[in-house]
């Protein structure tokens, strides 16, 4: 059994923290789960543009309000707690925090631990591994 605690992941290198986010990733590849659980902070003001072209993504809203843009067709989705959005198709989209927004995120393929969005907003399948050991 794995358990871990959120606050104290946060006070370790399971955060990452990147330009107009942070990412506290709970569960990773090295977990051999088959996917990677992550908690995100959109900071308030942040307009991201993301195209996961390697992974799979599931986005659950617990708190805050923003809203998310699919490049291909225009659409746009207000997010808000309780929303969730599935980029079942490695969508190319947008994703902006009208106010700080708190996600619970899954990824498929997991990952690794240290990945930040490369140029075209993506993350590479291979990345840094987080270790626990001290």
């Amino acid at each position: 059994m794995i358990v871990r605690n959120l606050q104290d992941a946060e006070k370790t290198a399971r955060r990452v923290v990147s330009e107009g986010w942070e990412s506290t990733r709970l569960l990773l590849k090295n977990d051999n789960m088959g996917f990677s659980f992550h908690i995100t902070t959109i900071y308030e003001g942040a307009e991201l543009n993301l195209h996961y072209q390697n992974h799979l993504e599931s986005v659950y809203c617990i708190s805050g309000e923003g809203e998310v843009e699919t490049v291909v067709d225009g659409e746009v989705y207000p997010i808000q707690p309780g929303t969730i959005y599935i980029l079942d198709k490695n969508d190319k989209h947008i994703l902006r925090a009208k106010t700080e927004m708190k996600m619970a995120c899954v990824f498929n393929p997991p990952l690794h631990g240290k990945e930040v969005h490369n140029a075209s907003g993506a993350y590479e399948l291979e990345a840094e591994e987080i270790s626990d050991k001290k």
